[in-house]
């Protein structure tokens, strides 16, 4: 490589006329020196070295340039994740989750052995027989008492029931339903009084009948299920006397009064 320099001068000239003659004169004469630099090939140096050193140099700045926007990407990404992490949830987008129950608050007791579960509440169908208020205290030493019908439903699901479990004859079964406080008065086990919406008496059901020759002056006070008819009579309630020995339906476990829920 060669440098070449150029000094450029600024001169003052004096100028002085004498009998038609100009004359030049420097009495004061000043002057500023310039010098300019260039670079330029030696001509000693080759054309493909020199290609050869201006793409170095090129790949060198690329390379610089390429880095920098490497780092100015991180840098900008930096930033949006910090402003992504700082950045409060809108208050009208918030993740909402199902609450757990807490197992203390709930009664998941399942249905004993000789009890039967449905639609939440477990019922035990007796095979020995005994009167409405013997039958009534084997119901409550087990937990339960006797069946206090609630819906169609129920009351189809234990018709449904004695009739596969009938052996035949008087197969009659008690329920918790009785008017002996009050004559005409029915009440359920758990104090509360027949629903008229929900009363499956057969034909001119109850009738307090008092027995040949009066032998039952208190009359019919008890209500069971199941005749001597069979099936048909199945899903129909008969008032009878409470001494009576028959089967008996109890229950417990139930969704009702103060008996406890069955979890599914």
């Amino acid at each position: 490589m060669s440098e070449a320099g150029v000094i450029y001068s600024d001169v003052k000239f004096t100028r002085e006329k004498k009998a038609n003659v100009v004359i030049f004169s420097l009495p004061d004469t000043t002057y500023s020196e310039v010098t300019i630099s260039k670079t330029q090939p030696s001509k000693t140096e080759s054309p493909e070295g020199y290609q050869q050193d201006v793409l170095s140099k090129r790949s060198k700045v690329t390379s610089e340039r390429l880095a920098l926007l490497v780092l100015s990407g991180l840098l900008v990404a930096a930033v949006i994740g910090m402003g992504v992490t700082k950045r409060k949830p809108s208050s009208t987008v918030q993740p909402t989750f199902p609450k757990t129950p807490e197992v203390k608050d709930q009664t998941c007791d399942k249905c004993e052995e000789g009890w039967e579960q449905h639609g939440g509440t477990c019922y035990n169908f007796s095979i020995s027989k005994s009167s409405w208020n013997k039958s009534r205290d084997v119901c409550r030493a087990k937990g339960g008492d006797l069946v206090k019908i609630d819906s169609r439903e129920e009351q189809n699901f234990l018709q449904r029931r004695l009739s596969e479990i009938m052996t035949g004859g008087e197969d009659k079964f008690w329920i918790g339903l009785t008017d002996s406080a009050v004559e005409g008065r029915w009440l359920w086990v758990d104090g509360s009084p027949l629903d008229q919406s929900l009363k499956f008496w057969k034909g001119t059901e109850p009738d307090n009948w008092k027995g040949t020759k009066g032998k039952h002056p208190d009359g019919e006070d008890c209500v069971r299920m199941g005749e001597k008819g069979g099936a048909k009579d199945l899903q129909w309630w008969f008032d009878a006397f409470c001494s009576n020995p028959h089967k008996s339906i109890c229950e417990k476990a139930g969704v009702r009064g103060k008996f406890k829920k069955v979890c599914d």
